[in-house]
């Protein structure tokens, strides 16, 4: 069912007519956060809750609050508000459901993480069903609550009084108002030192002036005694909120937390594997691996020293463990790795020490040299021991601001972050004679593993050939060496270094005589295009008439100017001309987005996506062949970052004959969309030409995505980047979308009048060569 932006509007001014003044600026305040999806479902969901009676109020709050709230976390909370919203219909007034919608947009402040907010939005409906009274006067003071305690400190609180005064409703407006002494008292309790929020921007600078980056951090619920910060989904998370530790404030913990955390990330290169280790072992390791990121980091930064060690020693106080346990002599160990200095006498374990700081130097990033160490720490206590302690008891030496170490390991997480790949082998290939090719096909132990490739200098044929060489009957179809290209990661600011592998494939040869029909069966267009190429084409010699200071005279204009004197009037001075050469200094590259989608039909049409493109990129075709511009026609898809998958239908250098022909005929669509490597590849062959304006033309049917990449807004920024990127080396992008819905996201990535939204899909053709015509002129 289509969206009808007028219709929703005049619904919703219908039910509540107070929006017909404030409407238009609402929608326009929340362009500015929303995507245009986003604020359609924003728009619809406050269609549904106008129908459910619940006052006019509801859906003003609904509408007023959510941009805000869009604008601190993730618009999928948009779903969870409407859920809670309906459920909390059901057992409150509308009244109660306008306050909470109106204090979600400080709760989102506060909290600044989507999980959280969907925490909280779950209290609220379970109070609203257990304790419905309780509800109006909490939402009055949420502002005070909210700038005191967690999300999970808030839930704790709201909990103990539901089940205090579950049957007195004047007690349950007393506790939830903060009235009542027990109130304040639990209140109090759940109160923290420092909140997550008030230090996020304060950790950022202060990583940032130590590493020269942004580093991704979010808050985590930490209301269990365990819980230790970890990275996840590309971010530190830290707890959000933090007591004091003795005389250390919560400013300072978050810094160490955060320093440590930061220090995996800036000082290791790889996961260690984690086969065949017990946890035992793996902890002895962690250790090891913890206090060489830490060595790296304190190089670089000594300071960082007496901070991790202020915090260290203020938690062994706080633990008081026994002198006699390996969960204390452990705690030594740690502090003497860390400093040379520190006075450590346990024997054998000043064994291990010794040898951490012989060898760290030559072993800062070499993960390897953890695990082995670790592997002999283990293995000295082992011998030591008469009974192995558990992993419980030896874990209870607590570093207050260590994380829990799951980037350490091999996992999905790296998977992520390395940039070439777990695993990954690149192809060899490797030039042989014809002896050599021969006896490897007669071979029956040939190898079909394609890690490498064989390569003879000229086609070879077998004896009974009928015109078929081997490469044609039974070779795979030759792919390049790979191309290793930055991606931005807009969460950091930074690029990731040789993050995207792109590998250039073979065009595969279709029907040549496409070209013909296609041509014949768009008579009229082709008559269009011979008009363009008539204006745009190279006209070599041109005479430039009436100028001031031409070569010669232009005689026409002499006689108009003395014509002009003998009746008294003011004459033209510019009575002379000039030969000039006029040449077209143009080389463009269209980019073909081949996606699995262009293989869809096109609505109401027999045909898909790809033959539109393919009838498309055959007119433009013909049509700069015909102005005589250089131009390329490439495509492209992607399987992940690993496998950027690259096409040139037709290269610069190339004649636009009948092979190239064939090539276009030939194209098809599979895979994903990850245009910001694309666009950089085909920006490399554009900087290689030495003409003045260099365009790149982009044809695509959606906005940028991949199978590896789950965040919307990633590939987005990315393609944006390599935009900018490429304006910086003379190079032009303009896109040319068949996606209706594309008006946000395209401008987002190209910019203001550098892209064109093709309505309808069948006139992408027809619009395809005067669109160029318009860009080199």
């Amino acid at each position: 069912m289509s969206f009808d932006m007028q219709e929703v509007k005049e619904s919703l001014i219908e039910s509540v007519p107070q929006l017909e003044e404030m409407l238009d600026s609402l929608i326009q305040e929340a362009s500015h956060h929303m995507s245009e999806a986003s604020r359609q479902t924003w728009l619809q969901n406050a269609q549904g809750i106008a129908y459910l009676g619940k006052g006019q109020q509801i859906v003003i709050s609904y509408l007023e609050a959510v941009p805000q709230v869009v604008s601190q976390v993730e618009d999928e909370i948009l779903d969870d508000v409407l859920e809670t919203v309906m459920k909390l219909s059901s057992v409150t007034s509308g009244e109660v459901v306008a306050l909470t919608l109106d204090s979600l947009p400080l709760v989102a402040e506060r909290t600044g993480d989507i999980d959280l907010l969907r925490q909280y939005l779950a209290l609220i409906y379970q109070l609203g069903s257990k304790t419905p009274r309780g509800l109006r006067p909490m939402l009055g003071i949420i502002d005070d609550l909210m700038s005191k305690l967690t999300v999970s400190g808030l839930r704790r609180w709201a909990q103990w009084g539901a089940q205090a005064h579950a049957r007195n409703f004047q007690a349950q407006m007393d506790y939830f108002g903060l009235q009542s002494e027990d109130s304040k008292a639990v209140f109090q309790q759940q109160r923290k030192g420092s909140l997550f929020i008030d230090f996020h921007r304060p950790i950022n600078f202060y990583l940032r002036a130590f590493w020269a980056r942004d580093f991704f951090i979010r808050p985590a619920a930490s209301d269990f005694d365990d819980f230790k910060p970890f990275y996840e989904n590309m971010a530190m998370h830290l707890p959000d909120a933090l007591n004091d530790l003795g005389d250390i404030k919560g400013a300072e913990l978050y810094r160490a937390m955060a320093a440590h955390m930061a220090s995996h990330l800036m000082y290791t290169s790889a996961a260690i594997s984690m086969e065949q280790l017990n946890p035992q072992q793996m902890f002895f390791i962690e250790l090891i691996e913890d206090a060489r990121v830490e060595y790296n980091a304190i190089k670089q930064f000594p300071g960082l020293k007496k901070l991790w060690m202020k915090v260290a020693k203020a938690g062994m106080e706080a633990a008081e463990l026994p002198e006699n346990t390996t969960a204390y002599r452990l705690e030594q160990l740690a502090f003497a790795l860390m400093d040379k200095e520190y006075p450590f006498d346990d024997e054998p374990l000043t064994m291990v020490v010794d040898q951490f700081h012989d060898q760290v130097e030559d072993n800062l990033e070499n993960e390897k040299w953890s695990w082995d160490l670790g592997m002999t720490l283990y293995n000295v206590l082992n011998q030591a021991m008469s009974k192995w302690e558990s992993l419980t008891d030896i874990s209870r030496m607590r570093f207050p601001y260590r994380d829990d170490n799951r980037l350490v390991w091999a996992s999905d997480e790296w998977g992520e972050m390395d940039g070439t790949g777990a695993g990954h082998q690149e192809t060899v290939r490797k030039h042989v004679s014809v002896m050599e090719m021969v006896n490897e096909i007669d071979s029956e132990l040939q190898d079909v593993d394609h890690d490498e490739v064989w390569v003879l200098n000229s086609e070879f044929f077998p004896y009974e050939d009928n015109g078929v060489s081997f490469n044609d009957m039974e070779g795979v179809d030759p792919v390049s060496d790979p191309v290793h290209y930055h991606e931005w990661d807009y969460r950091v600011q930074l690029n990731r270094p040789n993050w995207v592998t792109l590998y250039e494939h073979r065009a595969k040869k279709g029907d040549p005589e496409l070209y013909d029909r296609i041509l014949e069966q768009n008579k009229g267009i082709a008559h269009r295009i011979k008009q363009i190429v008539d204006k745009l084409q190279a006209v070599g010699l041109q005479r430039i008439r009436r100028i001031e200071d031409g070569d010669e005279l232009d005689l026409n204009a002499c006689v108009e100017a003395i014509t002009a004197l003998r009746m008294g009037q003011e004459p033209d001075p510019r009575i002379t001309m000039k030969n000039v050469i006029r040449s077209r200094e143009v080389s463009v590259v269209i980019l073909l987005d081949l996606s699995e989608s262009t293989n869809e039909y096109v609505t109401g049409e027999d045909k898909t996506v790809l033959e539109v493109t393919q009838e498309a990129a055959i007119l433009v075709s013909h049509a700069i062949n015909g102005i005589g511009d250089q131009f390329a026609v490439h495509g492209f898809s992607s399987d992940g970052r690993h496998d950027v998958q690259y096409t040139r239908f037709k290269q610069f250098e190339e004649p636009f004959d009948a092979d190239v022909h064939a090539k276009l005929a030939g194209m098809q669509g599979g895979l994903s969309t990850r245009m910001g490597a694309a666009m950089r590849h085909a920006g490399a062959y554009l900087e290689r030409q030495s003409s003045k304006q260099k365009l790149l033309l982009v044809i695509t049917d959606g906005e940028p995505a991949d199978i590896d990449e789950k965040d919307s807004q990633y590939l987005k920024q990315d393609a944006k980047k390599a935009v900018e990127e490429l304006q910086t080396k003379g190079v032009y992008s303009y896109c040319l979308t068949i996606d209706q819905f594309a008006d946000k996201y395209v401008q987002q990535i190209f910019g203001q009048n550098r892209y064109a939204i093709v309505d309808n899909v069948l006139r992408l053709p027809e619009k395809l060569p005067t669109l160029f015509a318009n860009l080199t002129t």
